[in-house]
């Protein structure tokens, strides 16, 4: 085994013993990993308070060469994911977070943008700033990641632009938006305003400030449902946390 040095989201945590605790890491330079931490259940244990949920540290860890789980020897705390108070959006976003991060991402796969996107969500979460358009924009990014993206730039059949306030069929089994003359030819069960579709279009780029996207309920609501049923799709189920959030 040898020791390598990572920055770390605690994404779950499992009770292993009296004294130890199984617990699943996404990192920014190895990906998602499961490691055993030992003595963490103690109260003056050798991690202190670094390892709440969704709490970012600076990490050591024996790394197996092959299966099992690596041995984390060394947590410091760099922050810690304090919801914004009164605000269940901020509290029950942070946890749909790390449950996508689980679900939907593999063993040892390096994803620095995806944690990068991360960490400036659970930020935005703890400020109670644009929840709701922070999450869409996470969401947006991992099923990037994914190579899931649905296609937000034309009609999948004759590639031409979304007239404007017009009704835009989705199909879900194929990632991507029909126009109206097309949808016609198509079996399908979202649709979407042109205008929602120009909000997930912005929302997909991390470099446009979210306070320049404006999101009224119906933009919402439609952007909801859509990113659910493709999360849906991938996993073969709803996200369970999901149930949770406001707008939901």
């Amino acid at each position: 085994m040898s020791a390598e040095k990572a920055r770390a989201l605690v994404i779950r945590q499992v009770d292993f013993s009296e004294s130890s605790r199984v617990m699943t890491l996404f990192t920014r330079e190895f990906g998602k990993t499961g490691v055993m931490a030992k003595g963490a259940r103690r109260l003056k244990g050798p991690f202190e308070v670094a390892l709440d949920l969704l709490a970012e540290i600076d990490v050591v860890m024996l790394r197996k060469s092959s299966g099992g789980l690596d041995l984390l020897t060394e947590a410091k705390l760099v922050r810690r994911f304090q919801p914004a108070p009164g605000d269940l959006l901020s509290l029950y976003g942070g946890y749909y977070l790390a449950e996508l991060l689980e679900a939907l991402s593999v063993e040892d796969d390096p994803q620095p943008e995806l944690y990068d996107a991360a960490v400036a969500t659970l930020s935005e979460l703890s400020a109670g700033r644009h929840c709701f358009a922070a999450l869409l924009r996470f969401e947006l990014i991992q099923l990037r990641e994914l190579g899931q993206l649905p296609a937000l730039e034309g009609c999948l059949e004759c590639g031409v632009a979304f007239p404007a306030n017009a009704r835009i069929a989705f199909k879900v089994s194929q990632g991507g938006f029909y126009c109206p003359a097309c949808s016609e030819l198509q079996t399908v069960s979202h649709f979407v305003s042109e205008q929602t579709i120009h909000r997930l279009q912005a929302l997909s780029h991390p470099e446009i400030p979210l306070a320049e996207i404006p999101l009224d309920k119906p933009r919402m609501a439609e952007a909801r449902s859509l990113l659910t049923a493709c999360i849906a799709q991938i996993l073969g189920r709803k996200p369970k946390t999901l149930r949770y959030l406001p707008f939901a």
